[in-house]
C-alpha cells in the first residue's frame, strides 16, 4: 500500500474497486511529466451516488461528500495509469462542474470536497489551480463531476 493510501486510510477513506468508464476515452494520459485525468462523476463502481441538480434542499455537506467521490474515483485513475499514488509530486488543477440551476453561486463551495481531500494527501503539494462551474447536466444526471492534472515524479 501506497503512503498516499495509507493517508487515505487513516482519514477513513479507500479507492473505489473500480471507475469504469461510460465512453471511448482513456482514464488518463501521461505527457512528459503531466498526467492528464478524465472528469469522473459521483458515482462508486459505476454506479451513480449523487444525482444533480442542486435543489431547494440541497445539503452542502452532501454535495461535498459528492465531489469526495469524484476525487476518489480520480485517484483509482492516478494509481491505474501511473502505477501508484506514490509518484504524485503535486496536483497541478482541477476543474470542477456541479449540476445546478442558473444563478446557483455555491458551486465552488460543492467542488472543495475534492480539493479538501487533495490538501488533506499532499499538504501544500496538493493545492491546485482550479475551475469550477455550474452547468445544466453532467452525465448519468450526476451532480459533481470532476477533472485533473497533476505532475508526476519520474
Amino acid at each position: 500500500m501506497s503512503q498516499i493510501e495509507n493517508r487515505l486510510s487513516e482519514l477513513g477513506l479507500a479507492l473505489p474497486p473500480s471507475a469504469p468508464s461510460r465512453a471511448l476515452f482513456l482514464p488518463g494520459k501521461i505527457t512528459g511529466n503531466l498526467l492528464f485525468l478524465s472528469g469522473q462523476i459521483c458515482e462508486w463502481e459505476g454506479v451513480p451516488k449523487y444525482f444533480g441538480p442542486v435543489g431547494e434542499d440541497f445539503d452542502m455537506d452532501e454535495g461535498q461528500a459528492a465531489a469526495r467521490m469524484c476525487a476518489l474515483n480520480l485517484l483509482y485513475s492516478i494509481r491505474a495509469v501511473a502505477g501508484s499514488l506514490d509518484r504524485v509530486s503535486q496536483i497541478v488543477r482541477l476543474g470542477g462542474f456541479v449540476a445546478a440551476p442558473p444563478g446557483y453561486g455555491d458551486g465552488p463551495m460543492i467542488v472543495n470536497g475534492a480539493s479538501q481531500l487533495f490538501i488533506d494527501l499532499w499538504g501544500d503539494a496538493g493545492r491546485h489551480a482550479r475551475t469550477a462551474v455550474n452547468v445544466a447536466s453532467l452525465p448519468a444526471n450526476a451532480l459533481v463531476e470532476i477533472e485533473m492534472t497533476v505532475e508526476l515524479n519520474s
